[in-house]
């Protein structure tokens, strides 16, 4: 752990990653200790601070290159440079050598390369955080590409996430970072990392997305040759698409940028509520146009290690809050928010609207095309430390997938309006979630499941009833304990008065004859204050 922090605190220095930091931003206190800081001895060099950027993630691994790769989709929030060379995070990270490739590919499949493919490329075709993927023929001719796991990558892995664990846990004992449930983002993150180094995980994942969206328009999905994947290398269909990242290539073919925008809002809100089974790492360098038909394009994708989906609830909620927001309906807004706990039950949910409404209005009163969802985002989170608000880890991968297809459709067509291409989309999938047609599928759902248990309903009946007789014996049982018990109490107590009595009389007839002796020497208020006090003592 310490070397590792040791070496990140040396990549820092090397490229000298505090000169990205809006200084003009911080506390005051802040900017006098980077004025102080001994980074300033350090040279910054002659690289550009993009390039500076991109190197540090490349040299701190896979980890902080996949974070690199989320930011790189969001050029609406960075300056053109560092953008630009973020992007190149996405397929052009340093290869490992060809031969350690083919001797690995060698290794999982326990064959030979020449018993496998006609050709294989020791050349890499793209290189990426946590595979790299070899160009290949197989025996009968078809062109396939190789997808091959980094050597020791599940290592190095894991000691950042032991260091991001631990980062965490410091978080999350300061109250104001505590709402964001950073152990549980932390963990959610993990598994859907690792999921990442086993490929049939990923060649399962793109067979399901594939039969989702088979014969669609909207969407290609490359097949997957499973007699050649392992764990560590997958074998699929070999794709000639246009990277969508290349958008000066798209308009040379011709390819119509708005509805290729709007097609990638629509495959994403398909995969979230009709599929309920997303592709959640939609960045640039996993997403192709194919070549055909210019005027009604496809997407193309690859790369689907990690997915995501959500529970039934899940769905129902983020379509009703995004509705919500579409109608600026902020009651409903804040009601959700306290119905799904989000924010604590004892929040009021008119005080919550007013917080979202000062926040959000601003935003949505620009023109649709200059709204970003992003932004509404972040309005939502600056209310958290007024009421509370956590984040929820099985909501952010979407949150992220979201933001992806954000930045991707205004990278192609900045006029993109998300929000009236994805309304009617939600509209229509709460009417058929709703209404009738959404009953009937429902019941359909539920039939064998019904079917199964109607012959069982008679003695599912009897059991119900036995439980509920015995419930009563057991409860019958218990009142005459608790009676027997009372009872006995009442016995000890009335004996225990008996006996201090018995003890207070024989207490005044020793004491008789000095009392009476006393009492003739006393006033009248004293032997009247001693009779009250005895009759007390004998009343208690």
């Amino acid at each position: 752990m310490i070397p590792r922090l040791a070496r990140i605190a040396w990549v820092v220095t090397r490229y000298r990653l505090d000169t990205l930091i809006p200084q003009e931003r911080l506390p005051w206190w802040l900017r006098v200790l980077l004025a102080l800081s001994p980074l300033r001895l350090v040279p910054i060099g002659p690289r550009p601070r993009g390039e500076r950027l991109r190197l540090a993630l490349e040299t701190l691994g896979p980890i902080y290159v996949k974070f690199g790769q989320v930011l790189s989709t969001r050029r609406d929030l960075f300056p053109p440079d560092i953008a630009d060379e973020l992007r190149r995070l996405q397929d052009q990270v340093p290869p490992f050598p060809g031969k350690q490739a083919q001797a690995l590919v060698e290794e999982e499949l326990g064959m030979s390369l020449e018993e496998a493919f006609a050709e294989f490329s020791p050349e890499p075709l793209a290189s990426a955080s946590v595979a790299q993927v070899h160009a290949a023929r197989l025996p009968d001719g078809e062109q396939v590409v190789v997808k091959i796991i980094r050597p020791g990558i599940e290592r190095v892995m894991r000691q950042d996430m032991a260091l991001m664990y631990r980062l965490a846990a410091v978080l999350a004992r300061v109250p104001e970072a505590r709402r964001l449930r950073p152990v549980e983002v932390v963990r959610d993150y993990e598994s859907t990392l690792f999921d990442e180094l086993d490929l049939t995980k990923e060649a399962a994942n793109t067979s399901q997305l594939k039969r989702n969206f088979k014969g669609s328009p909207l969407l290609f999905v490359p097949a997957i040759h499973w007699g050649l994947t392992r764990r560590r290398v997958m074998v699929q269909e070999r794709i000639h698409g246009v990277p969508v990242a290349d958008t000066a290539a798209l308009e040379a073919q011709g390819t119509d940028l708005r509805r290729l925008a709007e097609r990638g809002v629509e495959i994403f809100f398909t995969q979230v509520f009709r599929d309920n089974f997303f592709h959640a790492d939609m960045h640039p360098g996993n997403i192709f146009v194919s070549r055909e038909t210019p005027w009604n394009p496809q997407y193309i994708a690859i790369d689907c290690g990690i997915v995501g989906s959500l529970t039934r609830e899940d769905q129902d909620y983020l379509a009703r809050n995004l509705l919500a927001f579409f109608h600026q309906d902020y009651y409903e807004v804040a009601a959700l928010h306290i119905e799904s706990g989000w924010v604590g039950e004892d929040t009021r949910a008119n005080e919550f609207a007013a917080a979202v409404r000062t926040v959000c209005e601003p935003i949505l009163e620009k023109p649709l095309k200059d709204i970003s969802f992003g932004q509404v985002l972040l309005g939502l989170f600056q209310t958290a430390r007024r009421f509370n608000m956590e984040v929820q880890p099985q909501l952010v991968l979407l949150q992220k997938t979201l933001l992806n297809v954000e930045g991707l459709g205004r990278q192609l067509y900045p006029d993109l309006d998300l929000w009236t291409t994805a309304k009617p989309f939600l509209e229509q999938w709460m009417k058929e979630r709703a209404g009738t047609r959404g009953l009937w599928e429902s019941m359909k759902r539920q039939a064998p499941e019904l079917t199964r248990q109607i012959p069982e309903l008679p003695v599912l009946a009897h059991q119900a009833l036995a439980r509920a007789e015995h419930g009563h014996q057991q409860q019958r049982r218990q009142s005459e304990a608790i009676g027997a018990i009372r009872r006995r109490l009442e016995h000890q107590g009335r004996r225990q008065r008996r006996l201090r009595l018995g003890l207070l009389v024989v207490a005044v007839a020793l004491a008789w004859q000095p009392l009476v002796e006393w009492a003739d020497g006393q006033p009248w208020p004293v032997l009247g204050a001693a009779a009250i006090g005895a009759a007390l003592l004998a009343w208690n």
